[in-house]
């Protein structure tokens, strides 16, 4: 016979092996580790990012309040209210802690409103809204 077959019997093939990270089972031994790496470090990321995002809006919600209160605070000293009703006026929507400041320039009334942002002090922030509106025994007077 003029077989040219070294060997004593049938071939054997090898079957492939699976892809790496996409199959099932755990991750290849090079791979192990990384997943704790990049939490470790993304996550103390997300929280400093969530901390700066709730005090952006705290921070927020007292310029609001701020401008609130300058503005309640002008329609009171506007009516000719007596003082003490104008600084009640402003305090019940102001932040806590808020300066109010009343004038009289002519025949406007200025109500400001200071206040600082809640926080730790490194963070914190003056705020000041003021607000003006005639008086209103000068509507209409005149000639």
């Amino acid at each position: 016979m003029g077989s040219s077959e070294t060997g004593s019997g049938p071939r054997r093939v090898r079957a492939p092996e699976p892809p790496r990270g996409g199959g099932h089972g755990p991750p290849p031994a090079g791979d192990r580790g990384f997943v704790t790496a990049e939490a470790a470090v993304a996550l103390p990321v997300l929280v400093a990012f969530s901390m700066v995002l709730v005090w952006a809006l705290t921070a927020a919600a007292a310029l609001i309040q701020c401008v609130d209160a300058a503005r309640a605070g002008a329609r009171a000293a506007a009516r000719q209210d007596p003082p003490a009703v104008v600084s009640a006026a402003a305090r019940a929507t102001a932040p806590d802690g808020a300066r109010i400041t009343v004038r009289r320039d002519g025949d406007l009334v200025r109500v400001r409103v200071e206040a600082r942002t809640p926080g730790p002090d490194a963070l914190t922030l003056d705020l000041v809204e003021e607000a003006t509106a005639l008086a209103e025994e000068t509507v209409g007077a005149g000639g």
